[in-house]
């Protein structure tokens, strides 16, 4: 059983950062990508970020370029979303997945696993 736990998710005002954490715990794949998607409400789930296996191969959603970075800390099995000059335009229930092999994906289809999401409001 894999179980991905996403935290750091809150209300915060425009212009505020937020770090948003996904811990990885049970029996996962030797090797996995993973991603950041968002779903605002009335809207479809879209890709925020991912990060390939390695760390070296990076996809970020143009909108969120130049404010937000992925990383991953694959000795503690835990990937990480920096969100910096957050926007209202942001606020979502955003949720961290995870997928076999080294290479991430834009679909969420190709995610073998997902976290319950947190949700982040940026509002003043």
């Amino acid at each position: 059983q894999v179980q991905l736990v996403e935290s750091g998710g809150g209300l915060v005002q425009p212009g505020d950062s937020l770090r948003l954490s996904c811990a990885i715990s049970g029996h996962i794949f030797s090797t996995y990508a993973m991603g950041w998607f968002r779903q605002a409400p009335g809207k479809e789930r879209e890709i925020v970020a991912a990060i390939s296996w390695s760390g070296g191969t990076i996809y970020y959603k143009d909108s969120v370029k130049g404010r937000f970075t992925i990383s991953k800390d694959n000795a503690k099995n835990t990937i990480y979303l920096q969100m910096n000059s957050l926007k209202p335009e942001d606020t979502a229930v955003y949720y961290c997945a995870a997928r076999s092999g080294t290479d991430y994906e834009i679909d969420s289809i190709w995610y073998d696993y997902w976290g319950q999401g947190t949700q982040v409001t940026v509002s003043s």
